[in-house]
């Protein structure tokens, strides 16, 4: 059987965490934006007017011993599912923002070993863009295909390093944050008091403005009669949430109730925002609650056919 061949274009792109003074490296190559010294401008910071053009240069670092040849081009920001880290569309994909207004002088350089080139590049605004934060990146895309993965299927894989874009587009301001879609999964023992409960709670965090934010999220859960069972702060909420980005974040609640009813309220802020979702829950051991039900369920019975009888009189 022939071994099938396909190249997956993984650009593992080195744009994660919050900006820092390191420049995006992997270790072989690194981009930046063009400085007199390494890291004194860790990232692009951009502003701009609706119909103008900027002119920046990057800098493309090649730390092996050998030359390596870069395919050089802009793109989009996003957060990604997994974890709201902040990541880049792939060359193949559409550009929309940023990425489409950002034109390399040259698309396609080769940095000798240990050597830098730095490109120049203007980034044109259309006349008509949204006012707002528009984040992307210069990437440089090493041309190198590397093997990946076993078997059947053979899996090419091209590597990437960007240097973040944080373009605002001068104009009104919004920013907007929304808390989405609660929602509490139970799981508990079916005899209270027999094992361990917990829960699940899920929610969608949701920039719906025109700026990046950087969100922090309270956790607060109450049972009957207002009892605090839960405060904290979750954990995995990313650090910026980029605008029109949203992202499902999911917090273990260990010990939650087995017998309880109450409310859990997630508070999202940020500058400028606070908003809240939440979700009511009931915490009722169905073993015991079926039985209840049963039992209610055998003495109305019972109930009617002593009335019934009653009403008949005696034969």
């Amino acid at each position: 059987m022939r071994k099938l061949r396909a190249f997956v274009l993984a650009a593992a792109l080195l744009l994660l965490g919050a900006p820092s003074a390191d420049a995006a490296d992997n270790g072989e190559w690194a981009v930046y934006p063009a400085a007199s010294e390494l890291g004194s401008r860790p990232y692009f910071y951009l502003s701009a007017d609706p119909g103008t053009t900027v002119t920046d240069q990057v800098t493309v670092a090649n730390k092996t011993g050998a030359p390596l040849t870069f395919l050089v081009y802009g793109a989009d920001a996003y957060n990604t599912e997994r974890d709201g880290g902040f990541a880049v569309r792939s060359r193949q994909e559409k550009q929309t923002g940023a990425g489409a207004w950002i034109t390399p002088e040259r698309t396609r350089v080769t940095v000798p070993a240990r050597s830098v080139v730095t490109v120049p590049y203007t980034l044109a605004v259309p006349a008509d863009a949204e006012p707002g934060d528009h984040p992307g990146a210069v990437v440089a895309l090493d041309e190198r295909v590397a093997a990946g993965g076993a078997g059947a299927v053979a899996v090419g894989v091209q590597r990437a390093v960007g240097a973040r874009v944080y373009l605002r587009v001068n104009g009104p301001t919004m920013p907007a944050l929304a808390v989405e879609d609660v929602t509490l999964d139970q799981d508990r023992p079916l005899v209270p008091g027999a094992g361990e409960s917990s829960a699940l709670i899920s929610y969608t965090l949701h920039n719906r403005g025109n700026v990046t934010l950087n969100p922090r999220v309270a956790l607060r859960a109450e049972g009957l009669f207002g009892r605090t069972l839960l405060e904290r702060t979750p954990t995995g909420v990313p650090s910026e949430l980029l605008p029109r980005q949203k992202i499902r974040l999911t917090e273990r609640w260990a010990g939650s109730p087995q017998f309880d009813r109450g409310e859990v309220t997630l508070t999202a802020t940020a500058t400028g925002v606070r908003e809240s979702g939440r979700v009511s829950f009931l915490a009722l051991p169905w073993a015991a609650a079926g039985l209840v039900v049963l039992g209610a369920a055998a003495g109305l019975t019972g109930l009617r056919v002593r009335r019934r009888r009653a009403a008949a009189g005696p034969r």
